[in-house]
């Protein structure tokens, strides 16, 4: 449809520099110094009368002594989180014992003027006493005594403490007990909208059920609505996240009809009862769309003179004005009156946190209060020049509320043209005294909902109110002045001259510091998507031609044609394999390259370069990862991402290197990974300063071609960097040339195998292997865990890619009370997936990548079709397979990785979780491990139990970011080092490496923790020679907290024996040659080899553990920052 100009400048300041845009609000206050005096003046009364009130809010006073700023009152946040859904007795005292115990809860006694507060301090102290710290145990016998025999009242207690708490928020269980809890505060004056507590639906039955619980809710409120005018009638609140499973831009044309059509019918019922019936606001991403949805919603001809329709905005987001602007226009334009609640915003932290994984341009939200503030005076201005809006003023905030008043005044608007809004449970006094002192009306919002469904929004209240900067937080504390209180906005930017933009709060360009993040692209943005779609449709039909390059000669032999895995009658393009003549030239190029002369400097220089040309020109790999990898446009911006991040992280990390590059390198890449890892391997390489000959998968030679091309163009001579595209005899021809100093692999274990055994027959032994082999990932999801976050993370790591990913989620281990709950979600979720061509932006699964692969995972699926628990349709036209999940007891009956979207469930019991670790570690893979708790003491517990190179906590399991997120796993999984990591390029070189003595924190994204650290790598066989060579063998396996073992060196013993994990040798370099030959020939992991002191490194195996230090509700830290 047209865009008219409000929509068009709402669209342009989605990521607005955002001290141009505060300038712009603050003269779009209208407010100069007199008056900007006394709203001040006004506010520092209204707060004076709030504290001479009888008694503080429970909100207040709670966040007066368990401010977010305390250990306790984090503690009791995502304890409120989690523990009302927990199922099993056991998990209980577990999540008790975790959040409470340890806390000193005794500094809280009597240090609030709130009975309950004072009296949960008391009972948090005694609980914790007799519980002790999580990490040790209860303080003394007697303690422990009371443990055993009181846990059950405990349990009780602490149970009935959270449902008490939450009565406190949660206005009814019931729409009708709400009903009959409003008739008092309604007798005063006050008016109520209600909101229907819960998640955002993942599943058509979730959506169906909200459905329901609106309809009934809008029944039951109709009666009640027995005045003329909607204002002073009750009202609802929607979410339309609650309506629809798949409320995203990507599935707009299902939106457009399915969430359009509910939201009618619930509008149209609202509206012949004459309530008001409000549209809530939601995440960034979702605006656009959602004003399409309203637009058609308001459009319906049967909801003409209705007055109830309501939209609610969000003054911390930059198109604020223009939003209103759109808004007053629509209605214009239809003839409608409609309301429009103005609120601060309620997912600020999220919107951070989301800009800065995505690599956005900028915030869609100010990174200040102050400015947020402002915004929502300047907002509010506009509201009340609106002709077709009834404005609806929801703060907290004395001067908030001050400057409304300020402006009703100034436009001459009457009490009965506008009204307040709070939170139930929250600025009782400050609008009691409103109504008061000022005659104006207040709504509240009343959450409705059994107090199991109250945790979500519970804790983003906290959140919200519990920052040391928020209004809530200090009007409870005395010792802040009243002045400070109600401090003016304006006044507190101006000062600021032009450093508006809060230096806590880093650019998303900048999270990594002095490395220029990856440039991301919004895929919900009408605008930077329709631009970057425009230009990758002009190549919807190109077909390219590739072929080897470097310094060869051209070969004119056989063409393979290139064809797109989801529809094959697209030919994507052609390659001409590399001959053997062409490799052997290759070779004896690199040989002679004088790359390692170049200076580090300009080789990072080089690489930088790179970087920017793939961003340059990204339309053309989007369309290549989507033709002929098979990628979804998800996948393909995050993995031309991956790219440019290690090129730049290898450029930065290389100005450490000091030791000379090994020599030609070979660089073997996987289909599922053609541009990222291709451009890894190579890139780290190249920075070291080594000569690369590179060879790309079969099946997706044409990125790779591309790739180096640009490189090229970078500054990349040609005989440093050559492209040898083809088959397994490229690469066996490759790998068994004697010039060759290293090999960079990665893929399945048994072609790991081969070439290790080809480069111990051929090369020096010296030449390392750096490989990554796959994995049988699990993840172990308990009853503390959110359903909703855990099938969420479930359905991306077991199947985005098509399950073509070596982090993917193979085997799901659930607690047995969470098994029902989990798989009616799952497979609900499981239905809503678009399984298809990856061309189109509202696929999720895209294809298989080729006959082969598919066929043996559907032979697999075939021989246990008994034990299917669901499976999707797949369609036709390409190498498809559907989205299968099978009943497994263990991870034992998993006989290898199968590379799809197969996902293997098995339950366990509570107490055997130790032994669901047991198994996962037996399998001998070790590559990703996930887990979703609540349980802190257990994340610790689990991550130094399970034999895992990356664990991810409370998130999915894929996507590690480089520099953030190292990756690489152990046993069968690889060698060794981390890709992405602060170990990986020494290992290209000639470098003498040291342990690494402590845990390395990481830098990220805001809301997430990357710690990695080491653990021994078990036992090194020390073969000498010489007894000094022993000794010091010896002394660096106890070094490094390893294990050893001496033995004389036997070859059937290295081919065939066990009990060692990685074997030392500091002689002769021909029987380094047999014993390397030796351990080839073994079955299971490729083994370590020491040659000297300066190998130490390798006794230390990595391991990195991600947490989303915002599952249970938000980002406390980053909420602190929002000054």
């Amino acid at each position: 449809m047209p865009q008219t100009p409000p929509r068009q400048l709402l669209r342009a300041r989605l990521h607005a520099d955002e001290t141009t845009l505060v300038s712009d609000l603050i003269g779009q206050t209208g407010l100069d110094d007199v008056a900007r005096a006394q709203i001040s003046r006004r506010a520092v009364d209204l707060v004076q009368a709030v504290r001479s009130s009888t008694k503080l809010g429970l909100m207040e006073s709670f966040l007066a002594e368990y401010g977010l700023d305390s250990e306790e009152g984090l503690a009791l946040m995502s304890l409120a989180e989690a523990l009302l859904r927990v199922p099993d007795s056991e998990t209980v005292d577990a999540l008790i014992h975790d959040k409470i115990g340890g806390a000193d809860w005794a500094r809280h006694f009597g240090g609030s003027e709130s009975p309950l507060v004072n009296f949960s301090s008391w009972a948090l102290n005694l609980t914790a006493e007799v519980l002790g710290d999580p990490e040790i145990a209860p303080k003394s016998a007697l303690h422990r005594a009371v443990a055993r025999l009181g846990e059950p009242v405990i349990r009780t207690a602490v149970s009935h403490a959270m449902r008490l708490m939450g009565s406190q928020f949660v206005f009814g269980r019931t729409i009708d007990e709400a009903v009959a809890h409003a008739r008092k505060p309604e007798a005063l004056g006050y008016r109520y909208s209600y909101d229907m507590l819960g998640e955002a639906a993942r599943t058509a039955e979730d959506a169906q059920r909200y459905f329901h619980a609106y309809l009934n809710a809008i029944n039951a409120l109709a009666p009640h609505c027995i005045h003329g005018s909607v204002r002073d009638n009750p009202g609802i609140s929607v979410k339309l996240s609650a309506l629809h499973p798949r409320y995203e831009f990507a599935q707009r044309e299902r939106v457009m009809t399915e969430l359009v059509d509910v939201t009618r019918q619930l509008a149209l019922v609202a509206a012949k009862a004459n309530m008001g019936f409000n549209i809530d606001a939601e995440e960034a991403d979702r605006l656009d769309l959602s004003l399409d949805v309203i637009e058609a919603v308001l459009e319906t001809p049967e909801l003409a003179g209705w007055n109830g329709f309501g939209v609610v905005v969000q003054a911390y987001g930059k198109r604020v004005l223009p939003l209103i602007d759109w808004l007053e226009e629509t209605a214009a334009r239809l003839d409608r009156r409609i309301m429009v609640r103005l609120v601060k915003g309620a997912y600020w932290d999220a919107e951070i946190k989301r800009a800065q994984v995505m690599g956005l341009p900028g915030y869609p939200v100010f990174t200040r209060k102050a400015a947020t503030d402002v915004s929502y005076i300047a907002a509010a201005r506009k509201l009340f020049g609106a002709e077709h809006i009834y404005p609806q003023f929801a703060t907290h905030n004395a001067h908030t509320a001050a400057a409304v008043l300020h402006l009703a005044a100034q436009t001459s608007r009457g009490k009965d043209s506008y009204e307040f809004q709070r939170l139930h449970g929250m600025g009782e006094q400050l609008h009691d005294v409103l109504r008061k002192s000022e005659g104006t009306t207040t709504r509240i919002y009343a959450p409705v909902g059994a107090h199991k469904d109250l945790l979500a929004y519970l804790v983003r209240r906290l959140l919200e109110n519990g920052a040391n900067g928020s209004f809530v937080y200090q009007i409870a504390d005395d010792d802040i002045p009243a002045e400070t209180v109600a401090e003016d906005p304006i006044g507190k930017l101006l000062a600021l001259g032009d450093a508006i933009p809060n230096p806590a709060i880093p650019q998303p360009a900048a999270i990594f510091g002095d490395r220029r993040n990856s440039e991301g692209l919004d895929l919900t943005d009408p605008v930077a998507f329709g631009a970057m779609q425009t230009a990758r449709n002009a190549l919807a039909k190109h077909q390219w031609k590739a072929a080897s390059v470097g310094a060869m000669e051209e070969c004119s032999d056989d063409v393979v044609e290139v064809i797109n895995p989801a529809n094959h009658a697209d030919k994507v393009g052609e390659v001409t394999p590399a001959s053997q003549e062409q490799v052997q030239q290759a070779i004896t190029a690199a040989r002679g390259s004088r790359w390692s002369e170049v200076p580090v400097a300009e080789r990072a220089a080089i690489l930088r370069r790179a970087a920017d040309l793939y961003e340059a020109n990204a339309a053309e790999f989007f369309a290549l990862l989507a033709r002929e990898a098979g990628k979804s446009w998800a996948d393909a911006v995050a993995e031309l991402r991956e790219a440019v991040d290690f090129l730049r992280y290898y450029a930065d990390e290389a100005q450490k290197l000091k030791a000379p590059a090994r020599g030609p390198f070979v660089c073997i890449s996987p289909w599922n990974f053609p541009l990222a890892i291709f451009t890894g391997q190579v890139s780290a390489a190249l920075v070291a300063g080594n000569p690369v000959l590179a060879k790309p998968a079969p099946q997706t030679p044409l990125i790779a071609w591309r790739a180096v091309q640009l490189m090229h163009e970078a500054g990349v001579p040609e005989d440093a960097v050559q492209l040898l595209p083809g088959g397994p005899e490229v690469g066996t021809q490759l790998t068994s040339n004697p010039a060759i100093a290293g090999v960079a692999f990665t893929g399945s274990l048994p072609t790991a195998r081969r070439i290790e055994q080809a480069m111990a027959q051929h090369l020096s032994p010296h030449a390392p292997l750096i490989a990554e082999t796959g994995g049988l990932n699990a993840m172990v999801v308990d009853t503390t865990a959110l359903t909703e976050q855990a099938v969420r993370d479930i359905i991306a790591s077991a199947f985005q890619s098509a399950g073509q990913r070596c982090s993917a989620l193979r085997v799901l281990y659930v607690q047995e009370e969470a098994y029902e709950r989990t798989m009616e979600m799952l497979k609900g979720a499981m239905n809503e997936l678009a399984v298809g061509n990856p061309w189109a932006l509202k696929t999720d699964v895209g294809p298989i990548i080729d006959v082969a692969a598919r066929d043996k995972i559907l032979a697999y699926i075939e021989a246990r079709k008994g034990r299917l628990l669901h499976r999707l349709e797949a369609p036709e036209g390409g190498t498809f397979v559907a989205p299968t999940v099978l009943r497994v007891s263990g991870i034992e009956e998993m006989p290898e990785e199968i590379f799809g979207p197969v996902l293997h469930v098995a339950t366990f019991d509570g107490d055997d979780l130790g032994k669901v670790i047991s198994a996962i570690n037996a399998s001998g893979y070790g590559l990703t491990f996930g887990m979703h708790t609540r349980i802190s003491s257990r994340v610790k517990r689990l991550a130094d139990m399970v034999h895992a190179g990356n664990i991810y906590v409370n998130r999915n399991q894929i996507g590690a970011v480089v520099g953030s997120q190292p990756f690489g796993g152990e046993g069968l999984s690889g060698t060794g080092p981390k890709a992405g990591g602060p170990h990986y390029l020494p290992r290209f070189t000639h470098a003498d490496t040291t342990l690494q003595s402590a845990r390395i924190y990481l830098p990220g994204p805001t809301g997430e923790s990357n710690c990695l650290h080491v653990a021994p790598r078990g036992t090194l066989l020390c073969l000498g020679p010489a007894p000094e060579d022993v000794a010091t063998q010896m002394a660096m396996a106890e070094e490094a907290g390893c294990r050893f073992e001496t033995r004389e060196l036997d070859l059937d013993c290295l081919r065939t024996g066990g009990g060692f994990d990685a074997v030392a040798w500091f002689g002769d370099d021909q029987t380094l040659t047999s014993l390397r030959q030796a351990l080839s020939q073994r079955d299971g992991a490729l083994l370590a080899t020491l040659t000297g002191r300066g190998d130490i490194a390798r006794l230390q195996l990595e391991r990195h553990v991600c947490i989303d230090t915002t599952a249970a509700g938000g980002n406390a830290s980053l909420m602190a920052a929002a000054v």
